[in-house]
């Protein structure tokens, strides 16, 4: 089944060679594409020619399917695609009628142009097909259309109108998230009254921060 309804003139519908990417691979990563997938296709492309659409920082987006033998982590794998390919590509993982989505704000490696660093991730988890319920809003520029899909794709919390400030609030939410995890977990651990009195004080803290961001909606 179909998961974006995009329209016909972005069908790309190419399979993509694995060994395309050998340049970015380890040995190891090689090893893991061959056994845990099964094919990489280039599905969709979005850009002035088949969408009408331009963009200030965002020229084109790139949808790719990615069909999985079994269920693994493939997020190294992702990364590689991510990093060799220079504009946005929204990855569709999909194993039988299971999948999730994924893409990357990521900007072009200040000394390597043909390497990409990813800045952050946006991801589902995985879900039924039919319970994916995403789409590209091709409206204004392609800048607004990579931006309300990562809006999608996060915690729906930030209130920031660029993808800068939507980056550095999820990052914000989960490193306090990350914190506040640690935080319980030492609690959990320690014997001592006067250590756990200390570690509360600090979730606390943690704690309130948390609230006011995602009340706030801002980083």
């Amino acid at each position: 089944m179909k998961v974006f309804d995009l329209p016909t003139q972005t069908i790309v519908n190419k399979v993509i060679p694995k060994n395309a990417f050998d340049t970015y691979t380890t040995p190891k990563q090689r090893k893991k594409l061959a056994e845990f997938v099964e094919r990489i296709r280039w599905t969709n492309k979005l850009s002035p020619e088949t969408v009408n659409l331009s963009g200030k920082d965002i020229t084109e987006i790139q949808v790719f399917e990615i069909e999985l033998r079994k269920q693994e982590d493939i997020s190294d794998l992702l990364d590689v695609f991510d990093k060799a390919i220079p504009y946005p590509i929204v990855f569709l993982v999909s194993l039988a009628n299971r999948a999730f989505i994924r893409t990357s704000k990521k900007h072009i490696h200040p000394t390597q142009e043909n390497t990409s660093v990813i800045d952050w991730t946006f991801k589902t988890n995985w879900k039924e097909k039919q319970h994916l319920n995403f789409s590209f809003d091709l409206k204004k520029d392609l800048d607004y259309v990579f931006r309300e899909l990562c809006n999608q794709l996060s915690s729906g919390l930030a209130k920031g109108n660029s993808i800068e400030e939507l980056v550095a609030f999820e990052q914000s939410l989960s490193q306090l998230q990350s914190k506040i995890a640690k935080i319980k977990a030492a609690i959990q651990r320690t014997t001592q009254f006067n250590k756990k009195v200390e570690l509360n004080q600090e979730l606390r803290k943690l704690q309130s921060d948390l609230d006011f961001i995602t009340k706030s909606g801002n980083a």
